[in-house]
């Protein structure tokens, strides 16, 4: 085995994977590595045509990946870890670079591009050696690229949008996954089949070997030979993880595979007399979800004081700029913008702290895509339901505050308004993604159920010039919802009607709209609801659902290995899979189902009610 001689020398180096991507992780597991992981936030915006060739854009990518995960580490913790791992992997057919596809034209731009003909995939990767010298970082790189040739068959039209439609090539050089449903268009490869997949492992082991083999002396007795590498454990530090671009508020370690259930693993050490002995793994997972909310914390409390408002405009600023601004002492606002630069949500340097480009858009109060007011609310009334779940738990309330769960007549104006804030921000997030992930023409009449503030059915107007769209939610929400803008402007063509969805009789529609954005629905009332819906449906007509659920990076990471309740988007179950929305529309009488993902975030479902 290639990695023998190495494992020894790396089993007590910290080595760190500058990747979220689920298929690295499981092939370097697989061959026995332990790691951490740690996604780097490199920005891949290389200018392609000042390199040779793509392998030379792949191995720089790989390395600028590598070393801003090993320098944000050693400014984090005043310490570098001893090996970090980038990787890059693109996609090459005639001399044109593929990397990921930003959304379905792109996606089915790049997959005719490669119908029919050979392309290449090349993985550039880069060991990153890293020490603390003086409280300097000093680094030593070693990198190489694998270059892998795999021809695709002549694909039709119907077979490139199923597969674009399955959502699979939205996250994947080239547009493609082959170890899944993307090995459906492949003719034959030649080379390495797993430098496809993401990491060339044969040549990555063969780089090792080559750095970390000692000769042995004459006379040295032969290594006792064992059938296989020890299986070992991973652990992923998600507190420096990038969400989305970046997502800051992902900011709470993930588990092990398998979540908190399973057992830690063992490892194999050596004790003072060279016996080989098997010692209980730590729960590194499991430690770093009981410390996960200090990081959520930090990120409210820095909206709550306005923080990314302050340095929107006027960054850098030092800290006691900022302490004067939001009135705060100096010693307290360092600590916090510290936190916030090592979360990823600020960016420090000798001039002092500025937003990221993520904070500025999404954090900031007025930001064009501001999630200020979900913020809010999580620092409110969702953190105040969690500090007192033991009690709710006895008293058998509901986890979570919502007033469509909970009913209106339990909240006050202030509380109504501060859940249709941060319903709004999400909406305006989501509305383009949602308004098109389907062709929606066909309708000519929408209703959205649940619409709060009318952000979708502004979208939806200025998308279809023909549709006219009801917005349908309960009395005391559409007396409020003239208080929001909108990023579209007013349209004659939106209309508020008020009622109460689980009593009232719903407006007449060919498009009924249905987002579970920020409700937890329970499987029972959720089955009632669509149910209701179902039955205000003529035959011919529509039902559109949508709700977040984590990318298949995410997914497979550790966030969403997380027990059910405890991911950011909702606290009673995981979120139901395109497969689950469509099973269950079938039994209630919509044909026709199809599926999408949509942003990165988003599943949206869309049925057709079959004719009696």
């Amino acid at each position: 085995m290639l990695l023998r001689p190495v494992i020894g020398k790396l089993q007590h180096k910290r080595v760190v994977l500058a990747s979220s991507s689920p298929r690295r992780r499981e092939i370097l597991s697989n061959a026995g590595l332990r790691f951490e992981v740690v996604p780097s936030r490199f920005k891949e915006q290389l200018h392609k045509g000042s390199f040779a060739g793509p392998q030379a854009y792949a191995m720089e990518t790989a390395k600028q990946k590598a070393l801003e995960v090993a320098d944000r580490m050693h400014q984090k913790d005043l310490r570098a870890p001893d090996v970090v791992i980038g990787a890059d992997t693109i996609v090459a057919v005639g001399g044109l670079i593929l990397e990921k596809p930003v959304d379905k034209q792109d996606a089915y731009r790049m997959l005719s591009r490669l119908s029919g003909k050979e392309h290449s995939v090349v993985t550039g990767v880069a060991i990153v050696h890293c020490c603390t010298k003086d409280g300097q970082l000093d680094t030593e790189v070693s990198e190489f690229y694998e270059e892998t040739t795999v021809k695709f068959s002549e694909l039709s039209e119907e077979l490139l949008w199923e597969y674009i439609d399955s959502g699979e090539p939205m996250d994947k050089a080239g547009g493609y996954g082959i170890q899944a449903l993307g090995g459906m268009l492949v003719e034959y490869v030649r080379g390495d089949f797993l430098n496809v997949v993401g990491f060339p492992l044969n040549r990555f082991c063969k780089e090792l070997a080559r750095l970390y083999h000692t000769p042995r002396a004459p006379g040295t007795p032969q290594p006792v030979q064992h059938d296989s590498i020890p299986a070992v454990d991973t652990f992923e530090d998600l507190s420096n993880a990038e969400g989305g671009g970046s997502d800051p508020a992902r900011a709470s370690g993930g588990l092990q595979a398998g979540g908190a259930r399973q057992q830690a693993p063992r490892t194999q050490e050596a004790d003072l007399n060279g016996v080989t002995v098997s010692q209980p793994g730590l729960p590194a997972g499991l430690l770093e979800l009981m410390d996960g909310f200090k990081a959520s914390k930090v990120l409210l409390t820095a909206c709550k004081l306005q923080v990314f408002d302050v340095l929107k405009d006027r960054g850098p600023l030092s800290a006691t700029d900022v302490a004067r601004e939001i009135d705060a002492s100096v010693g307290g606002t360092a600590h916090l913008l510290d936190v916030c630069a090592a979360l990823g949500l600020l960016d420090k340097s000798d001039r002092g702290y500025s937003n990221t480009e993520t904070a500025s858009l999404h954090l900031a109060s007025d930001g064009e895509q501001s999630l200020h007011g979900l913020a809010a609310y999580h620092d409110g009334p969702v953190w105040d339901a969690f500090t007192h779940l033991g009690r709710a738990m006895r008293e058998g309330a509901a986890w979570t505050p919502e007033p469509l769960l909970q009913g209106p007549d339990k909240w006050s104006t202030e509380a109504t308004l501060q859940f249709m804030r941060a319903s709004h921000g999400l909406s305006k997030l989501t509305a383009q993604h949602v308004a098109t992930a389907f062709d929606l023409s066909p309708f000519t009449s929408a209703c959205h159920l649940g619409g709060c503030t009318g952000a979708l059915a502004h979208k939806l107007v200025q998308e279809y010039p023909r549709l006219q769209v009801t917005v349908f939610d309960l009395p005391e929400v559409i007396k409020l919802a003239g208080d929001f803008q909108t990023d579209a402007e007013p349209s004659e063509r939106v209309h508020f009607v008020p009622g109460d969805l689980s009593s009232d009789s719903l407006p007449p529609a060919d498009l009924y709209i249905f987002c579970s954005l920020l409700h937890d629905w329970p499987d029972d009332r959720l089955h009632g609801v669509l149910s209701r819906i179902s039955g205000s449906c003529k035959p011919g007509a529509g039902l559109l659902l949508a709700e977040l659920a984590p990318a298949e990076e995410e997914e497979a990471s550790g966030a969403a290995r997380r027990p059910p309740g405890l991911r950011t988007r909702g606290v009673g179950r995981r979120p139901r899979s395109p497969g689950q929305y469509r099973r269950l529309l079938q039994r209630l009488g919509f044909q026709d189902v199809q599926a999408a993902r949509a942003g990165g975030l988003l599943h949206v479902v869309l049925g057709t009610r079959a004719p009696p």
